[in-house]
């Protein structure tokens, strides 16, 4: 089984990598979205949103990072693909699934499941431009507004010469409002040939268990359920409780000091408290402290109240 961390913008950056690849339990990385419009990106790029390609890809824990692509047009997907590879990219994600307005407004993300042949020219175009042994894997939804394009797009991504296929069970209009529908995956498996990965909705290692079963799918992609369990990856692989809460806060104490001298400092407070809101799925003491520092502004208070949390 391979358990996957799902990219997540503003959220899953090379710092969160870092620290839930450290807990253990996860085999693969993609990156936040690299944007594409209409030019061959700059190498700085790349490495702002993949620090790892300085480590060959890796995170620090030695996890494989795959540098992900988000656009609309082949040619410059596939260019802006070669240079993710020659930089040291083990593969290439290409993102069709992401909701955000913004995004599908400028005609990227999910609003390409809309376009079963775009999917198709995108993915031919990225498989034809990198070396034959480079993984190129995609992630969908089920669809923009319906599934009814679910098995086309997926069967179209397939002919094109995709390696892997991450599915999250739900349409754009969906969005992330419960229930994921593991079915539809096991039906678009039924459709393909290629390594179908199941994502959406899983919290804990029962919700993995029947995403499984219900998706026939063994490899999964963990997100959200991660944030709120950072040991999710090994409960699903090993059955273990997930962390007591003192270990928990020492693990938030560890990533502020990634945060508060790291490059995205100043957004520290910001980024803890958001952590928190996830947490609070799985840690009733979450909402404590988020009610501690929710009115802190300054990095060190809210560090000196994480180590009374953790008893240091």
């Amino acid at each position: 089984m391979k358990v996957m961390l799902a990219p997540m913008e503003g959220v899953v950056d090379h710092l969160m990598r870092d620290m839930l690849t450290r807990v253990g339990g996860f085999d693969q990385c993609v990156t936040e979205f690299v944007r594409v419009v209409d030019q061959k990106l700059p190498k700085k790029t790349f490495y702002r949103l993949c620090p790892e390609l300085h480590n060959g890809g890796k995170t620090p824990s030695g996890v494989p990072v795959r540098v992900q692509l988000l656009g609309q047009h082949p040619q410059w997907l596939a260019e802006n693909a070669q240079t993710a590879i020659e930089l040291g990219s083990p593969g290439v994600d290409l993102n069709f699934g992401c909701p955000a307005k913004t995004v599908n407004k400028s005609k990227g993300g999910a609003v390409l499941l809309k376009e079963t042949q775009t999917l198709y020219n995108i993915v031919k175009a990225v498989r034809d431009a990198v070396p034959e042994e480079i993984p190129v894997s995609a992630k969908i939804r089920l669809g923009f507004e319906d599934k009814s394009l679910a098995i086309d797009n997926a069967i179209a991504i397939t002919e094109a010469g995709a390696s892997e296929l991450v599915v999250h069970a739900r349409t754009k209009t969906e969005g992330y409002k419960p229930p994921a529908y593991w079915d539809w995956i096991a039906k678009i498996k039924q459709h393909t040939t290629i390594p179908i990965v199941a994502n959406g909705e899983i919290w804990n290692a029962e919700d993995a268990q029947r995403c499984q079963n219900q998706s026939d799918c063994t490899n999964l992609m963990i997100g959200r359920g991660a944030l709120a369990m950072p040991n999710l990856a090994l409960s699903i692989k090993e059955g273990i409780e997930p962390m007591p809460w003192s270990e928990l806060a020492a693990l938030l104490i560890q990533y502020s000091g990634y945060e508060i001298f790291g490059d995205k400092g100043k957004y520290y407070p910001n980024r803890i408290k958001q952590w928190c809101g996830y947490l609070k799925r799985q840690y009733p003491e979450a909402e404590t402290l988020f009610n501690d520092i929710r009115r802190l502004t300054n990095s060190h208070d809210i560090v000196d109240v994480l180590a009374r949390q953790a008893d240091i």
